[in-house]
C-alpha cells in the first residue's frame, strides 16, 4: 500500500509538473506569439503578449512573397503517400512473418532496425547518387522512398509485436464462420491493430513533414522544396525576417498539433502495447 505525499511532497511535486511544463510549452508559446507580433515589435523589450495588440502581417508577408502554400502543398503529399506505404508495407511484411515460416524471420526484423544507428546525412548521399541514376533525382518521389527507409522499419518492427500476440485462433474461427483468410484478417486482425496503425501513422507522418536533411540533399528546385527547406531560404545572410520565420514555424507545428490532440490516446496505446509485445 501507498503512503500518502505529505504536504510538502505535493507541492514539490506540482512544483516539478509545472517546471516541466514550462520548459516544453514556453518555446512553443513563444515561437506563436512572436508570430503575432507586429513586425515593429519583434526587437523591443520582450513580453508575454505582444504590445499593441496582435498583427497577423507576417503571416500576410510569408504567404504573399514566398512559395509557402506549393512548398505546404509538396509537403502534404509527399507525407501522405509516405504513411499510406508504410503502413501498407509494413503490415504485409509483419503479417507475412509472423503467420507464415519465412526462415530467419527474426534476424530479418532486427536488422531492419539497424537504419537508425546511421545520421540521416550518411543516407541521404549515397540515396542521392542512386536518384540520380535512375533518373529520380530532384523529385518528390525520390524524398518518398527517402524517407519510408527510415517509417518502414520501425512500422514493421511494431506491427511485428502487435501480430505476433493474436493468436490464430481468432482468424481460425472468423474463418469456420464462412471469411477467407483476407476477410478474416480485415475484419479481426486489422481493427485490434488500430493502436498500432496509429502509432505507425503519426511517426511517418511526422518524421516526413519535419525532415530537413533529405529535402536539402536530394531536392534543388524551388518548386519540388517542402516547408522545411523553404523555411530555410527565408534566413538570408545578413538580414533574418523573424517574424516570417516565426509565422512559417507555426504553420508547420499546427497539423502536428492536431494530430496529438485527437488521436494522442491511441497514440499513447500503440508504443506501449508495441514495446511489451514486440
Amino acid at each position: 500500500m501507498h503512503r500518502p505525499f505529505t504536504p510538502l511532497q505535493r507541492v514539490g511535486f506540482f512544483g516539478a509538473i509545472l517546471l516541466a511544463l514550462i520548459w516544453s510549452f514556453l518555446p512553443i508559446y513563444w515561437m506563436v506569439i512572436s508570430s503575432l507580433r507586429p513586425p515593429s515589435a519583434l526587437f523591443t523589450r520582450p513580453t508575454l503578449l505582444p504590445e499593441g495588440g496582435f498583427s497577423l502581417e507576417s503571416y500576410r508577408t510569408l504567404l504573399q512573397y514566398t512559395d509557402y502554400g506549393q512548398q505546404f502543398l509538396n509537403s502534404l503529399l509527399v507525407a501522405g503517400f509516405v504513411v499510406v506505404i508504410t503502413l501498407v508495407l509494413s503490415i504485409i511484411v509483419a503479417y507475412t512473418v509472423t503467420r507464415y515460416r519465412v526462415p530467419g524471420k527474426t534476424a530479418l526484423i532486427g536488422s531492419m532496425l539497424y537504419a537508425y544507428m546511421f545520421p540521416p546525412l550518411l543516407l541521404a548521399i549515397p540515396l542521392l547518387s542512386i536518384f540520380a541514376e535512375l533518373g529520380l533525382a530532384d523529385t518528390r518521389l525520390s524524398i518518398v522512398i527517402a524517407h519510408c527507409t527510415l517509417t518502414l522499419p520501425l512500422g514493421v518492427w511494431l506491427f511485428w509485436g502487435f501480430f505476433k500476440s493474436m493468436p490464430f485462433d481468432l482468424e481460425e474461427a472468423a474463418m469456420i464462420d464462412g471469411c477467407t483468410r483476407f476477410g478474416a484478417f480485415v475484419r479481426i486482425i486489422l481493427p485490434l491493430s488500430l493502436p498500432g496503425i496509429v502509432t505507425v501513422a503519426i511517426f511517418s507522418f511526422l518524421l516526413s513533414w519535419t525532415d530537413y536533411i533529405f529535402a536539402f540533399v536530394l531536392l534543388s528546385s524551388d518548386s519540388q522544396k517542402t516547408l522545411p527547406v523553404g523555411l530555410s531560404s527565408i534566413l538570408g545572410t545578413f538580414d533574418v525576417r523573424w517574424g516570417e520565420v516565426m509565422a512559417g514555424a507555426t504553420l508547420i507545428a499546427l497539423p502536428l498539433l492536431f494530430l496529438f490532440m485527437f488521436l494522442s490516446r491511441y497514440f499513447i496505446q500503440g508504443l506501449a502495447a508495441g514495446a511489451m509485445k514486440g
